[in-house]
């Protein structure tokens, strides 16, 4: 049959060669020579040992934060609250349940005692620019802010008392840092119209106890002067009445 016929044209061989299993692969990473590996060990850089352990070295400064719109805001409410309050106790915020944390601020809330808490991210440096930054080492941790207009210490240490689990670590009164037994020596003082009264008591004792010593002198001397007085007038009564008259010597008959 001549191959050139429109027969022979569409038919398939007879033998194909037919490849079974995977697939060649010609990227297998070829074997370095010998003597190559060993040039390349020979001149491998080796990095100097650092002086200093990188642990013991000071962490890099990290990038100032840029202040959100909330930093400022939180930072305005506690400019406000540490002036605008005389009394200022720090607690320790422990884990309450919100009904008793909600009790707590209704019994404080009785006597104008109020409670802030606030992130020690934002309250740190403002206490470290102010005059409070000896209460730094109190904010460890989580913690709480009683705050008052009017020092009602005894009030709140009544209250702390009863929640044996919210202890209080310290404070200020007036400008002045108060420690926790500070507070305690502080709500044992006697009320202000007590000591008004104690005050106004000694202070009018001590001014009647100054008018008598004052009027002492005069009245012993007006006492001495009349006595005086009595004296020479006893005196001068009594001389007439023993001076008798001397009668002249008669004169003899002559």
């Amino acid at each position: 049959m001549d191959p050139s016929s429109p027969f022979t044209i569409g038919r398939l061989p007879t033998l194909q060669t037919v490849r079974y299993g995977s697939k060649a692969v010609t990227r297998h990473r070829r074997v370095m020579h010998f003597e190559r590996q060993k040039l390349m060990a020979l001149t491998e850089y080796i990095p100097p040992k650092p002086a200093v352990n990188p642990r013991c070295l000071p962490s890099p400064p990290s990038p100032p934060q840029e202040e959100t719109g909330l930093i400022r805001l939180l930072r305005r409410e506690i400019d406000e609250v540490f002036r605008e309050n005389r009394m200022i106790a720090v607690c320790q915020n422990v884990a309450l349940s919100a009904e008793d944390k909600l009790l707590i601020r209704h019994r404080l809330r009785k006597h104008k005692i109020l409670m802030k808490i606030f992130p020690n991210q934002v309250l740190k440096p403002f206490l470290e620019d102010s005059k409070y930054q000896n209460l730094l080492p109190l904010f460890v941790g989580h913690n709480l802010l009683l705050v008052s207009e009017e020092p009602k210490v005894k009030e709140m240490v009544r209250i702390l008392k009863s929640v044996p689990f919210l202890p209080l670590l310290g404070g200020c009164i007036d400008d002045t840092i108060v420690s926790r037994q500070g507070f305690i020596n502080y709500s044992q003082l006697p009320s202000l119209a007590l000591a008004q009264g104690e005050l106004v008591g000694g202070l009018t004792f001590r001014m009647a106890q100054t008018h008598l010593l004052l009027q002492h002198q005069p009245f012993q001397l007006t006492a001495l002067l009349d006595q005086y007085i009595r004296q020479q007038q006893e005196g001068d009564s009594v001389t007439p009445a023993s001076e008798q008259p001397v009668s002249p010597d008669p004169v003899p008959n002559s």
